[in-house]
């Protein structure tokens, strides 16, 4: 039995619908980009003036006069929010849903090892995931070439790249907790992805708390940080793999020896 190709099939319209949207959602909002270049002025000097709203979203830094600062900002986030929660969801759902979908025993009576039921449900997470970053980085280049504005690829494949690492950290720490869950688990998955977005705009506003760098994934795949230096933190990235990598090793320990509910 080949339990990536099931995993795959299953989450076959969630993946498309998730991955239309959040592209649909870039090409839109790049789109009016045009549009808008007439009041970016304004809108700079009202941003410059909101305190610490200003370093909270990168505001200090990206320029809404340009289509890169302005892709920063808007499609940033919207990429960003967007991927993790899909990358939460699905990590969450990975060993927990055949017990919820009592269809464990299904599953189970194939000859087939539990390490194997593990290792192709985290392969078919991190593929998911890839792809959709994929087309996403894609569409949202393709999106440059129709409004006619140069893209700074280095800084534009940083980004997209930041921003898969950060998607993988969550799936691997949602794919541990899944282990350990009978079912269900979505709040968890969507609860996790949004706090860790809202530490990582504690940690922009208050400087008592920069340490949460350490904690959040968000903070390594800031479009703000990216585009300034034109470099990746990768103390940061390489932490948060390592993290990801005990998850893992935790979900193995626990999966393999759990009395799963058929």
């Amino acid at each position: 039995m080949n339990v990536f190709q099931r995993e795959i099939k299953s989450a076959g319209k969630a993946f498309a619908t998730w991955t239309a949207a959040i592209a649909a959602m870039i090409a839109v909002v790049m789109l009016m980009f045009p549009e808008m270049t007439g009041d970016m002025s304004a809108i700079n000097e009202s941003f410059a003036n909101m305190g610490s709203f200003t370093s909270a979203f990168g505001l200090d830094v990206l320029q809404m006069s340009s289509a890169m600062g302005f892709y920063g900002i808007e499609s940033g986030n919207i990429v960003g929010l967007g991927t993790a929660m899909f990358a939460a969801l699905i990590g969450i759902s990975a060993l927990a849903k055949e017990e919820g979908n009592h269809s464990a025993e299904f599953l189970l009576s194939h000859p087939i090892k539990r390490r194997r039921v593990v290792t192709e449900k985290l392969l078919a997470v991190c593929f998911q995931i890839i792809l959709m970053n994929l087309i996403i980085t894609a569409v949202a280049a393709l999106s440059f070439v129709m409004i006619k504005e140069e893209l700074e690829l280095d800084k534009f494949l940083k980004l997209h790249l930041s921003i898969t690492f950060m998607n993988l950290q969550l799936a691997c720490t949602t794919f541990m907790i899944s282990a350990f869950l009978k079912g269900g688990g979505a709040g968890i998955g969507l609860g996790l992805a949004l706090l860790m977005y809202t530490l990582a705009i504690i940690a922009n506003i208050t400087e008592s708390a920069r340490n949460l760098k350490y904690v959040t994934p968000f903070k390594y795949s800031e479009a703000a940080q990216i585009f300034q230096d034109n470099a990746l933190q990768w103390e940061l990235i390489a932490l948060g793999m390592g993290f990801s990598l005990v998850c893992v090793l935790i979900a193995y320990v626990k999966y393999t020896k759990k009395d799963i509910q058929i």
